[in-house]
């Protein structure tokens, strides 16, 4: 090293003497010039230091740990406080589908259908159709005019046509909630009115329409070009309880009958008294056994007394139930459902609260 120092010395002694020689010429303004541009010809500065390596790839040896990269705070999630989201190192928990914000379409059940209802006035019903009212009224099924709020249910009140209307297209799409295909849909306002004392105005004029339109009430749609008025504010007799229920059980054409096949198979003392549809309705309701809506409803009897004004109470128990033996549903069927439905959706909030109250821990990045 001291021998280059000295090489190097000499050689700028003589370059200098040269120059100097030279001075003035071309020949020494060319040699200053290309001393200057050579830093291999300049001598180093005492204090300088010599240049450091560029440091290479680190490499653990077998006395030291291998170095551990920490993540950068603008790489972590948490160093700016923001929560991990699905998709980043930390991210503990269910990831979200896309499908979950989307709410289905419940027009048939929320227009004919309200929340929970409990009744004070439940100890004045038959107790045998107690339950019927409790399971119904837990369905959010009895409900009032749009805007009404009563805990009043008079179960011994007659019940208007109007009234069973709305509860027949709310208990039936309820229950079919899951099954669209069974569903009744409702009549829209821009539809010609089926009855000329229902307007598009009516408040149930979605479920008086939308039972005309599906062909299980009489009415001119159906071919009938007699019935033009609903008359919404009568009473509901007995005949047209069954007559425009059990089309929603059978699920098909009513089978033909006579007075002589009703007297048989119900024992009736009354039979010609029913007219000709009821009779069709009351032959096929029989077939269902203990399910059939006449022995829910009134329970045993030899009369059926088709023109007698039909209860509250009694028209809950005929909406209990829909189907036939086999195939059918009930309210209680359908709040096991919900039950089961709710513990589920519990169970997974849950779950996903579990999940998000673990510790977080960030992984480390490999070296």
């Amino acid at each position: 090293m001291c021998d280059l120092r000295l090489f190097r010395a000499c050689l700028l002694l003589s370059l200098a003497l040269a120059a100097t020689s030279c001075q003035g010429t071309g020949a020494g303004q060319a040699l200053q010039t290309a001393t200057a541009a050579d830093p291999l010809l300049q001598s180093p500065s005492p204090s300088s230091s010599p240049p450091l390596e560029e440091p290479g790839p680190l490499v653990a040896s077998p006395d030291s740990p291998a170095p551990i990269t920490q993540p950068s705070p603008a790489s972590s999630p948490l160093a700016s406080g923001a929560a991990p989201q699905p998709g980043d190192p930390g991210f503990i928990g269910p990831v979200p589908s896309p499908e979950a914000s989307r709410t289905p379409s419940a027009q048939t059940t929320s227009e004919t259908a309200s929340g929970p209802q409990q009744f004070s006035d439940l100890g004045q019903a038959p107790e045998e159709l107690r339950s019927y009212i409790t399971d119904l009224g837990t369905l959010g099924v009895l409900t009032g005019q749009k805007g009404s709020q009563s805990d009043q249910f008079s179960p011994n009140k007659t019940i208007t046509r109007r009234e069973y209307a709305r509860w027949l297209v709310a208990a039936n799409n309820r229950l079919y909630a899951e099954r669209p295909g069974r569903q009744i849909r409702l009549g829209r306002p821009g539809s010609t009115p089926a009855f000329t004392d229902v307007p598009s105005s009516d408040p149930d004029f979605g479920a008086i329409q939308g039972l005309a339109e599906a062909g299980l009430i009489p009415s001119s749609l159906s071919g009938d070009s007699t019935t033009v008025q609903f008359r919404q504010s009568a009473p509901l007799t007995r005949e047209d309880l069954v007559l425009w229920k059990v089309p929603l059980d059978t699920r098909q054409v009513l089978p033909s009958a006579t007075v002589e096949s009703v007297q048989k198979t119900w024992g009736f003392q009354d039979t010609e008294r029913i007219s000709p549809r009821a009779l069709r309705a009351l032959l096929a309701d029989n077939q269902a056994g203990d399910l059939a809506n006449v022995r829910r409803a009134f329970g045993y009897t030899t009369l059926f007394q088709p023109k007698r004004p039909v209860t509250r109470a009694e028209a809950v128990a005929v909406l209990w139930f829909f189907g036939t033996e086999g195939d059918g549903l009930s309210a209680q069927d359908a709040l096991q459902a919900l039950r089961q439905q709710e513990q589920q959706e519990q169970q997974e909030q849950q779950e996903q609260q579990d999940a998000q109250a673990q510790p977080q821990s960030t992984p480390n990045e490999a070296p």
